[in-house]
Parts: structure tokens; sequence; C-alpha cells
């Protein structure tokens, strides 16, 4: 522990120092941060998707030089500092685990994410269970925390088969938008209920819908580079290949994966 500690006090005095001597750090400022705290979070992300512990360790450092960061210029603008961020959160995870650190009794995980969301309501003094929805989220991401939320308090399907069937009812719905030609913002309205219901469906399968398509996205670009690598081998541009050439080249990488 003294060895930890010790470390984030390192921490803490070289940020010190790049603050008051850096020319770059000094002209840092609280929204200056924010993008490149969102690219860092984004690079996180892929290190754990790419299963890489050295990688999550270098990013991992990346945001906690980030956070000791915002402390750092919030105590200078006397707002709060690291010690404040530190309790805060302290304060925050002993109150919301009553079942830690009270006499509150629950049998899974799911019973700790409902009382967790039902004492932050009552924390903040929201009107809304949704008030705590960042608008900023990316849209999926945000559909997914609006259900979690929602469920919290009772609001939601009973089995995963109710919700399958939901998504095959707005599939239906959406394939007649497109048949009819329907107005494009219809077409729109109904694609949209479509993914909010596959969310829905992933979040009671357990998958998270966000990863599950990141490593899609991935596992596109790696068949689709092969096949790219395959054209320039036979001299020939993509372009003039035909479908059924290019499934040749689609299904070899299909096989190596």
């Amino acid at each position: 522990m003294e060895e930890k500690l010790e470390a984030f006090r390192k921490l803490l005095e070289i940020m010190d120092e790049l603050r008051a001597k850096c020319p770059w750090d000094k002209k840092q400022t609280l929204e200056s941060l924010r993008y490149l705290t969102i690219e860092e979070t984004y690079e996180l992300s892929g290190a754990i998707l790419e299963k890489d512990l050295e990688m999550i360790k270098k990013e991992l450092g990346d945001l906690m030089l980030h956070l000791v960061f915002y402390s750092k210029i919030a105590s200078e603008m006397g707002a709060f500092d690291i010690r404040d961020v530190l309790n805060n959160i302290i304060d925050k995870l002993i109150n919301r685990h009553p079942h830690i650190f009270g006499d509150v009794k629950v049998k899974d995980a799911k019973e700790v994410r409902d009382n967790w969301e039902k004492i932050k309501l009552k924390e903040k003094g929201n009107h809304s269970v949704l008030s705590g929805v960042p608008l900023s989220l990316p849209a999926m991401v945000k559909a997914n925390r609006i259900q979690e939320k929602a469920s919290g308090v009772g609001f939601d399907w009973e089995k995963s088969e109710q919700v399958w069937e939901k998504v095959l009812e707005e599939l239906h719905e959406l394939k007649e938008a497109v048949d009819d030609n329907f107005s494009h913002e219809k077409k729109e309205h109904e694609l949209g209920d479509l993914i909010f219901a596959i969310i829905n469906y992933a979040r009671f399968i357990e998958v998270n819908p966000e990863d599950a398509l990141e490593r899609t996205n991935r596992k596109f670009i790696h068949r689709f580079k092969y096949l790219e690598e395959a054209a320039r081998k036979l001299g020939k541009p993509l372009h003039e290949m035909t479908l059924s050439e290019m499934d040749i080249y689609w299904n070899e990488a299909k096989k190596m994966e």
C-alpha cells in the first residue's frame, strides 16, 4: 500500500512541476483537455477489446494523468482539489453500497444495480429517472443506459422472448415502410425503433451492443484489408473485380479468423 501511495504522491508532484514550468501544460484548461480525454478513453476501450494488458496499463496511466490534471486546474480556480475528488467518490461508494456498508440485503448483481439507481435518484433530487443520462453520449450507449435506468425502477420486459418479439415487430414495420415507400422521416423513425429494440434484446442476453458492433467493425476491416491485399497481388484494381471474385478472398479471410 505504501508503494502505491508513494507512486500517486510522485504523480501529483510531477503535475505541480509541469503546471509551473512547462509552456504546454501551463496553457491547458478544462475545455482544452476535454477532447484529449475522450480520445484517451477510446484508446483504452480499444486496448480492452484487444485484450492487450500492457496497452491497458499504458492507457490507464494516460487517463490517470488527465484526472490529476483536471483536479490541479480546478484547485488553481479555488473550486476543488484531488482530495475533494477522492473524498467525493469514497462517500458515494459507501452510500450506494448499503449491502456492504449497511444492513441492506441483496440477492444478486441486478438488485445491486437497481438499488444504485434508486439511491442516485434520491441523492440528486432528479424529477426523472432518465435525468442522469448525459445528452452527449453516443446514441447506442445512450439507448443502453436509458433502458438500464428504466429497468432499475421496474419498467422492463419480463422475458427475453418478449423482447425478441418486439424486434421482429419493429423489423416488420421497417420493411413495410420501405416497401410502401413511406417518407424518409417515417423510415428513419422505424429504423430507430428497430435499433432500440435490438439494443434492448442485447441487454437481455447480456451482450454489450457497443462491444459487439465494434468487434464486427474490426472483423470487417480485417477481411476487407485481406481482400485489398489479394487484389494488389493479382495486379487488378479492386473496383474491376466481380463480386464473385471478391467473395473468394473474403471467404479465405473468414477461414483464417
